[in-house]
């Protein structure tokens, strides 16, 4: 589960890492800030930077101009839903630095090199610090980053971010916890400019506290085929199978059974479209749903707020009936999003 800037500055501050002042804005909503003040889109990819996700802004023309721009950008295929922004750090230097699952040598990795920033990984592969991290080595690791960052002076206090890190990182059961840069200020302070971080999917029961914008994705979802050309979304195991089953049939090769179940919400079936996404050949998505419990205008609201968030999203092929069908054919009408009457008629447009 990859995390919102936003999200995972907010887990650092509460283990001690040092973060610039900032505030969150939904996209649409007025933006005070104390200028100058940096921009940044609220998206799970990275980056940013480089597509234009990230302004600073001095005046409040330049706040408003890049406020506007950054809403309307979408970054490799993800509208943001909220802009974060924050002062601007006097900076001295830049490096990186991050925690990783290293599965080959079975140990978490801390990863370091002196140069941080959006060229980070034109660096030569050979010039990274690799440290095998644990709780009793955080001192020898902080002495390692000092010597790496040319920071002698600053040997102390990052064995204090070395331990800090291990102990955010294990308690929050992250596979990937990356702050590039890290930020050596012009008054001498240590600051994470920007942070990745990804969550085991499988341990949320020991964190209920978790309520992120990417919602864990139901256990009714299952990957048939990395390779798939196309998606399926359906509601109830037998409905679900029948479609897989349907777009087998016609000789094209399904990535996913994916049942939403009786208590689909918009956010549940938003989660769902992003999973889909990270299949990469999938061409097509085929949405079949009888509206019982389930209502179908709730499923085709799910379905626009999808094409909005997701605007590379693959081809809708969408068969809604039962439950509400007449006040989701209206909805999808005023969006252009055609309607079929059944699975079969889905699949022959989807082949034609």
């Amino acid at each position: 589960m990859k995390l919102l800037e936003y999200e995972a500055k907010d887990i650092l501050e509460r283990c001690g890492i040092p973060t610039a002042a900032r505030a969150l804005y939904e996209v649409g909503t007025a933006v005070a800030m104390p200028l100058p003040c940096v921009v940044k889109s609220q998206v799970p990819t990275g980056g940013r930077g480089k597509a234009g996700g990230i302004r600073v802004a001095s005046t409040l023309e330049e706040l408003q101009q890049a406020v506007d721009e950054i809403a309307a950008l979408p970054i490799k295929g993800y509208m943001p839903s909220a802009l974060l922004c924050e002062e601007l750090i006097d900076t001295q230097n830049e490096y990186y630095l991050s925690l990783i699952i290293n599965r080959s040598k079975s140990c978490i990795e801390l990863v370091a090199h002196h140069n941080g920033g959006i060229e980070v990984e034109s660096n030569s592969a050979a010039d990274f610090l690799h440290v095998a991290l644990t709780d009793k080595n955080t001192d020898k690791a902080g002495e390692a980053l000092a010597e790496l960052y040319n920071l002698p002076e600053k040997s102390f206090i990052l064995q204090d971010i070395a331990e800090r890190l291990y102990r955010c990182f294990t308690q929050n059961d992250a596979t990937l916890l990356e702050i590039n840069p890290l930020i050596l200020t012009t008054n001498g302070e240590l600051v994470a400019g920007d942070c990745k971080m990804e969550l085991d999917n499988t341990a949320a029961f020991r964190h209920p506290e978790w309520d992120f914008e990417e919602k864990i994705v139901s256990a009714n979802f299952v990957t048939l085929n990395q390779k798939g050309t196309v998606a399926t979304i359906a509601n109830g195991a037998g409905l679900a199978m029948a479609t897989v089953d349907a777009v087998q049939a016609a000789g094209l090769t399904p990535a996913n059974f994916l049942d939403i179940g009786g208590g689909a919400t918009t956010k549940k079936v938003v989660a769902s479209f992003r999973q889909i996404m990270k299949f990469k050949k999938v061409n097509a998505i085929v949405i079949n749903i009888f509206g019982g419990i389930v209502q179908c205008d709730t499923v085709a609201k799910a379905i626009i707020e999808a094409k909005k968030q997701l605007p590379n999203i693959p081809a809708l092929y969408i068969r809604l009936s039962g439950n509400r069908s007449k006040e989701a054919a209206e909805l999808l009408s005023n969006h252009s999003l055609p309607l079929y009457s059944d699975l079969a008629e889905c699949i022959k447009e989807l082949r034609s």
